[in-house]
């Protein structure tokens, strides 16, 4: 659920900078900031996690079983993540692209032919 909003909180943020100056086009840099902020935060308190119960299983009889199961909630935790990322990755690869394609129609002369 946190990740369709936040998805929905940057295309709206996106497509409010998009229509203003490009001085104003800085706050799109500190959303992505913010977000991979976040999405630190996150992968920091999963791995703390499993530190901690990685820990717990060397106390453990059967401490193979116990470090198999960690690794299991861990790659599950980490998982949506990292697919948030990847997601979150190509919408800032599209933002940067149609930056650029701006940045070449402003310097294109109004007058002259396109090859």
């Amino acid at each position: 659920m946190k990740r369709c909003v936040l998805a929905a909180c940057m295309a709206l943020l996106w497509l409010q900078v998009g229509a203003q100056s490009p001085e104003s086009r800085d706050g799109v840099q500190e959303v992505i900031a913010a977000q991979r902020a976040a999405l630190d935060a996150r992968r920091s308190q999963i791995m703390a996690t499993y530190e901690t119960r990685a820990r717990a299983c060397w106390q453990q009889f059967a401490v193979n079983a116990c470090l198999f199961d960690a690794r299991r909630a861990r790659r599950a935790a980490i998982e949506p993540i990292q697919q948030e990322e990847l997601r979150f990755n190509a919408q800032e690869r599209d933002w940067r692209t149609e930056q650029r394609i701006l940045r070449l129609e402003g310097k294109q002369a109004p007058g002259s032919a396109t090859p």
